[in-house]
């Protein structure tokens, strides 16, 4: 099965749901942290990669490292939102993404988040598997 090319900028549709809001009626703040995870295991799925088989084979997880949020404008409830998610730099062992999370033009919420590759019994930092690389490099050449 051929895979469509993976964008440098990745983007997947988020709602709000009710359970998103808190007592304002505006989406709470660590929400947008759950959203940008929704991305990037989206953007990993479309890469061809499901996180659980890469904990069994080749044995590896990611595990958020850092992240800094700048939060800019509230969201509702049911709003429809995109949450997008762009490879800013690549080390041996971490990638840094640049996400957003935006409602048509306007950006709600922007940051950077580093994810480290960890062996996934021992969660000892690890190189990031060849597999993955090459899809990431595949994709930088669309």
């Amino acid at each position: 099965m051929t895979r469509p090319p993976v964008p440098p900028v990745f983007s997947t549709p988020i709602r709000v749901y009710y359970e998103d809001t808190d007592a304002g009626g505006v989406v709470y703040y660590a929400n947008y942290l759950k959203f940008m995870e929704r991305a990037r295991s989206e953007w990993l799925r479309r890469l061809g990669f499901e996180q659980d088989e890469l904990a069994r084979d080749p044995g590896v997880l990611f595990a958020v490292r850092t992240a800094k949020l700048e939060f800019l404008k509230p969201a509702r409830f049911n709003d429809l939102l995109e949450a997008t998610v762009e490879i800013r730099e690549r080390g041996r062992v971490s990638l840094t993404f640049g996400q957003r999370v935006r409602r048509g033009d306007e950006v709600l919420c922007e940051g950077e988040v580093r994810v480290a590759c960890l062996e996934a019994k021992s969660f000892a930092p690890c190189p990031i598997p060849p597999t993955i690389l090459s899809r990431l490099d595949a994709g930088a050449q669309t």
